[in-house]
């Protein structure tokens, strides 16, 4: 098989289709992990998703891909703004990754513009809605090199 993508979802996306379904829309995080698995396939590669309300299982979670996996997705929630952890997780294991935002962050409260994690993602994809999922699989499938992996590990 290819490539092995990972996908990591923080707080709250398990809520995807009923949570301000203005803002995130009405597809569950079910309906995103089956779409993006297919899409994974489409191109060959493995894939895995994962998500949870608690940083210190997602830092577990990352820690655990070291070696295992050739790229990561994150959406990482409110943790965007606030852990330090789970940054240093990432770039503790070399993998490169993919930020991820159903919504435009940019567009919204002022304390959502910053992120722990946008200067050190291999790309950044914000405000699509779910679709964004799926571009990031193709993404990863299509353009993740082991250059890039060696790159990101001299970081």
């Amino acid at each position: 098989m290819g490539k092995s993508i990972l996908l990591i979802n923080g707080p709250n996306l398990n809520l995807l289709g009923t949570r301000e379904p203005h803002i995130y829309g009405h597809t569950t995080l079910a309906d995103v992990e089956n779409d993006c698995h297919g899409t994974a396939a489409k191109h060959g590669c493995s894939f895995d998703a994962f998500q949870s309300n608690h940083e210190g299982a997602i830092v577990d979670r990352i820690q655990a891909a070291r070696g295992r996996v050739d790229g990561i997705i994150i959406n990482p929630g409110a943790f965007t703004h606030t852990s330090v952890a789970i940054r240093d997780a990432l770039l503790g294991i070399g993998i490169p990754f993919i930020e991820l935002h159903v919504s435009n962050v940019h567009a919204r409260e002022p304390w959502r513009h910053h992120s722990y994690f946008s200067d050190k993602a291999s790309g950044i994809i914000v405000g699509l809605g779910v679709h964004g999922y799926k571009a990031a699989v193709e993404h990863v499938a299509l353009n993740f090199t082991e250059l890039e992996k060696d790159n990101r590990a001299a970081l």
